[in-house]
């Protein structure tokens, strides 16, 4: 049996009966968890809590969102102003998910879940039209085959699943590990184009220590029980980087493997990321200061903060560090709505900002205010 048929079918087992070595130890919020149906909290799998990253009116899409337990903890979150797509490969998984939507919808207030059929590393790709368009059109020899290939490009230009810069927040529970490796760099970067500018990610999976040979990787087993496909801890980290994201960081690292097989030690951790803002970096006044314990930081994009500096920072470095996991080791002082000055930033502007350009006054917007004018 192959890899992928070996997740299905294992998954496709467990959206039937529990599924108890698929499961690491979680601790939910039990307030969220009261209204869920008692299917669907057996039939979980997982091992960490995406949701607690959510935000009142955010889009949020759960890749490998399964029997629906995070698209619905995260449903009571986002208000009516949210919503939240839940998105998995496994056709009894999503109609386990399903079963409870209108139930769900009443407890909750309104219908702020939707359930799509895709592929988490293709989130382009609608596997629904892709069906309807083989019933149609079956594959009898290598033409046809083209033909759908050239349909496939077509429908994900045009009528995209999930489209760019979409979405708010993107969560995942122990997903990643099931994609091919082959397909893991495609699965980063698809997370990346369909972020918003200032999209955040909150991914929880399991990681390993050292890297995991090819023997176990061949292993379906291995691989369906979110073992032989997991990242190494630092790999994990450096995908994200290289794609693009800032302030990548472990937010949640359990101390204590989740297993140890061979001597290589697999745990959960939860790795969060955000998408910077695409738009052009002006220097409007904004000043932020590193508050310590260290002498200094160097963030992702390069830049190195001493200790007690009041340090001149773009409009778009200031929003990414204010939404990053460096924020609360940063005091955020904000320009005055009127601040006289707006050019376009450079690098060499980041220096340290004079006291009298950037004044913490009261009644100012976004929490403080510099002077009228940037030093």
């Amino acid at each position: 049996m192959d890899v992928k048929s070996s997740v299905l079918e294992r998954y496709s087992e467990g959206a039937k009966s529990q599924q108890a070595d698929l499961c690491c130890p979680v601790d939910y919020n039990t307030e969220l968890l009261k209204i869920l149906p008692k299917e669907i909290l057996e039939r979980d799998y997982g091992c960490g809590d995406p949701s607690r990253y959510v935000r009142k009116g955010d889009t949020v899409l759960d890749l490998g969102s399964g029997g629906g337990k995070i698209c619905y903890i995260a449903a009571q979150l986002v208000g009516d102003s949210g919503h939240v797509i839940g998105l998995d490969m496994n056709h009894d998984m999503l109609s386990l998910a399903q079963k409870y939507k209108a139930e769900m919808a009443d407890k909750i207030g309104s219908d702020r879940v939707s359930f799509y059929y895709g592929h988490i590393q293709d989130l382009a790709l609608d596997l629904n039209a892709a069906d309807t368009y083989l019933k149609k059109h079956p594959i009898k020899n290598k033409g046809d085959l083209e033909k759908f290939d050239a349909w496939q490009l077509k429908q994900k230009k045009t009528q995209p699943l999930i489209a760019d810069n979409s979405i708010d927040l993107i969560v995942s529970n122990c997903v990643l590990n099931l994609v091919d490796d082959t397909q893991k760099l495609q699965l980063i970067n698809e997370i990346f184009r369909v972020l918003k500018p200032g999209g955040r990610v909150a991914i929880s999976d399991i990681i390993s220590d050292e890297f995991v040979p090819d023997e176990m990787k061949a292993d379906p087993e291995l691989w369906s029980g979110c073992i032989s496909g997991v990242f190494q801890e630092k790999e994990f980290i450096q995908k994200f980087i290289d794609a693009g994201f800032y302030s990548v960081a472990y937010d949640k690292w359990d101390d204590t493997p989740w297993k140890t097989i061979n001597d290589i030690e697999f745990r959960s951790v939860t790795l969060t990321a955000i998408k910077a803002e695409q738009t052009v970096a002006m220097d409007e006044g904004h000043t932020v200061m590193y508050k310590g314990p260290y002498t200094s930081v160097t963030d992702d994009k390069g830049y190195v903060f001493d200790r007690g500096d009041r340090t001149a920072v773009s409009n778009i470095h200031f929003n990414a560090l204010r939404n990053s996991a460096l924020a609360t080791d940063f005091v955020f002082i904000a320009p005055q709505k009127n601040a006289c000055c707006a050019t376009a930033w450079s690098d060499t502007l980041f220096t340290v900002r004079k006291i009298k350009d950037s004044k913490i006054g009261s009644g100012n917007d976004s929490g403080g205010a510099s002077s009228s004018c940037c030093g």
